[in-house]
């Protein structure tokens, strides 16, 4: 079978969610293979998160399963995407829109996973190895629920203008129109001297992230159907946009007091 995507040779996660049969022949790039969207999909594969934890605490058991859920449904829900989108976008629409994202989810996602354990024993280290998925395109077997082991192994506030530090943003404007995003900086509180590091890398980040959308926007005019905007651009960029914000009311959490209700300020809106 090909492997299509980001992910290394692992035990793939149980949220192993099966495609349609494999049609339509894929790109090569520099010896390898583009994900790209067939005109049937194929699988999305994760590596399993479940099985690389160590003991867990007894507090820390009903959060971090949770979260193995979460991980499920996030795979779940990208599967689904999938294949609705058949068709859509360049060679590298499903790295972008999908698998990418995806990756984002979970980074966030792995993440609390550890802080959970690590609050009442020792906090895992290296589990964002885990977060690339694979396009499988020849389909894979059925999961298991709480992102236990797979039954098929695995082969290899809105502005105009563009403000630093995860500000109101938005790239410059074309034809296709504009990206605009809610402020995130001006609605944190006090940020604790030794968050304000990473929160700044995170916010400078939201940054990127709406500019990478906006240059998208203009290089894709006409492609895809009415809704190829929302699908493959504002939907994969909010998905960033949360998990980003997420991992920066944690660094604020880990000294203070964690913000909340920052997930609102993730989708985008496009001007025209």
């Amino acid at each position: 079978m090909a492997i299509i995507g980001g992910a290394a040779a692992v035990v793939l996660s149980g949220a192993v969610i099966a495609g349609s049969a494999l049609a339509g022949t894929p790109a090569k790039s520099n010896g390898a293979t583009d994900a790209r969207t067939l005109a049937s999909p194929g699988t999305i594969t994760c590596p399993d998160v479940k099985s690389q934890l160590p003991a867990i605490p007894a507090s820390a058991q009903a959060e971090v399963d949770r979260n193995l859920t979460l991980l499920q449904t996030q795979i779940q829900e990208a599967n689904t995407r999938l294949r609705n989108t058949v068709g859509q976008g360049g060679p590298n629409f499903v790295q972008n829109a999908i698998l990418g994202p995806l990756k984002d989810k979970r980074v966030s996602t792995i993440d609390r996973i550890a802080l959970s354990i690590g609050r009442k024993g020792t906090k895992p280290t290296g589990l964002d190895a885990l977060a690339p998925c694979a396009l499988n395109a020849g389909g894979a077997a059925g999961a298991n629920a709480g992102g236990g082991k797979a039954s098929a192994p695995a082969a290899p506030g809105t502005g105009a203008n563009q403000q630093s530090g995860g500000g109101t943003a938005a790239g410059s404007s074309s034809a296709a129109g504009t990206i605009t995003c809610p402020d995130v900086a001006s609605r944190l509180p006090a940020v604790p001297a030794s968050a304000k590091a990473e929160v700044d890398r995170n916010l400078a980040l939201l940054q990127t992230q709406i500019q990478e959308a906006n240059t998208r926007l203009a290089n894709t005019v006409g492609q895809g159907g009415p809704n190829f905007v929302n699908n493959a651009i504002l939907g994969p960029l909010k998905d960033k946009r949360v998990s980003t914000i997420d991992r920066i009311a944690l660094s604020i959490g880990r000294k203070g007091t964690k913000p909340t209700g920052l997930d609102a300020l993730a989708a985008c809106t496009l001007t025209k």
